[in-house]
């Protein structure tokens, strides 16, 4: 695996290096990929998420806080320079190997420093029974990528302020606060500096690899890439206006939301939107099935039937997703 270094130091924006994923793993289709960065304050939602309802839109203008949406399934993070970020390229195309591998690999790098790391069946990194790190997956044809925010420090205000946690989620929750069901690495070390952690990160998780410096002429080609993460399109993303909508938080799985739109009876289009895990593009592939099909129980399962849904949305059954629409 190779640890991929920028010929300076300059700061990017966030989208910088989502661009620089996907350039590196489209360029350099037989290699892997490791590389950690840090970001000024910025907010990235998931693929499926509606910007409106997660996160304060006003407090980020006023504030100059970086909105971004990835092309990856999850939930929103709030990105700043407290927070490592770190990214998996690899060659496969099986989504619970490909996570598996990552984070064990950086729980490895936690336990070497003395912490009780590990990982857990939401692709999340624990120390002890709490959160230091969330993780998300993005798929290209023969190709994985991982990235995730691993929490050094975090500002509780800023993460406030930024975010619209949905009511469904806070009731699942109950009173449980944010700060209690999450750590960070100064909480448990706390004289190491984030400097020396990303040092220990890079020095570990890549294993002896090779030292990968991006040339100028691949910085412009990320550019480019980068651009199209703030055309308004994507940026905005989805904008539902079915005449069914449904929203749950379901255990294992994840926020889920599912608007439908209707025409005389038949299904005109299904749009999924909330920070579940996808492990393909869930939405295209539904819609497409169910196009055309009567807005009825018995219509509905029967062609859902014939579709595998736990390698669409992980932990997701038919019966489950059903249940939803009605």
């Amino acid at each position: 695996m190779d640890l991929v270094i920028l010929n300076d130091s300059r700061p990017r924006r966030l989208a910088f290096y989502l661009a620089e994923e996907e350039y590196l793993a489209r360029r350099y289709p037989d290699r892997d990929f490791f590389f950690a960065w840090q970001v000024k304050p910025s907010v990235i939602v998931g693929r499926n998420q509606l910007l409106q309802k997660e996160i304060n839109l006003e407090f980020c203008r006023e504030h100059g806080v970086d909105v971004v949406r990835r092309k990856s399934g999850g939930g929103a993070v709030v990105a700043d320079m407290n927070n490592v970020m770190l990214s998996y390229i690899t060659s496969s195309d099986d989504v619970r190997s490909t996570f598996s591998e990552y984070t064990s690999m950086v729980a490895a790098a936690l336990r070497a420093l003395g912490l009780d790391a590990s990982d857990n069946s939401r692709n999340d990194i624990l120390i002890g029974t709490r959160k230091v790190s969330g993780n998300a997956y993005y798929h290209l044809p023969g190709r994985s990528i991982v990235h995730g925010t691993m929490l050094f420090d975090y500002d509780p205000i800023m993460m406030s302020n930024t975010l619209r946690p949905s009511q469904s989620k806070l009731a699942s929750h109950g009173v449980e606060s944010v700060r209690s069901r999450v750590t960070t690495i100064r909480e448990h070390i706390p004289d190491m500096t984030i400097d020396r952690f990303i040092e220990h990160i890079l020095n570990t998780v890549p294993n002896g690899g090779k030292k990968m410096i991006l040339s100028e002429k691949d910085i412009q080609n990320i550019e480019s890439i980068e651009q199209g993460y703030y055309e308004s399109r994507w940026l905005d993303g989805k904008n539902p206006r079915g005449a069914v909508s449904h929203r749950e938080h379901i255990v294992g799985i994840g926020e889920i939301g599912v608007d439908v739109t209707i025409t005389k009876g038949l299904i005109e289009s299904v749009v999924l939107t909330g920070d579940f895990l996808e492990n393909t593009d869930a939405e295209s592939v539904i819609s497409n099935a169910l196009k055309g099909v009567p807005y009825d129980r018995e219509s509905i399962s029967s062609v859902l039937m014939t579709i595998d849904f736990n390698k669409l949305i992980t932990g997701m059954t038919v019966n489950r997703f059903v249940d939803l629409l009605f």
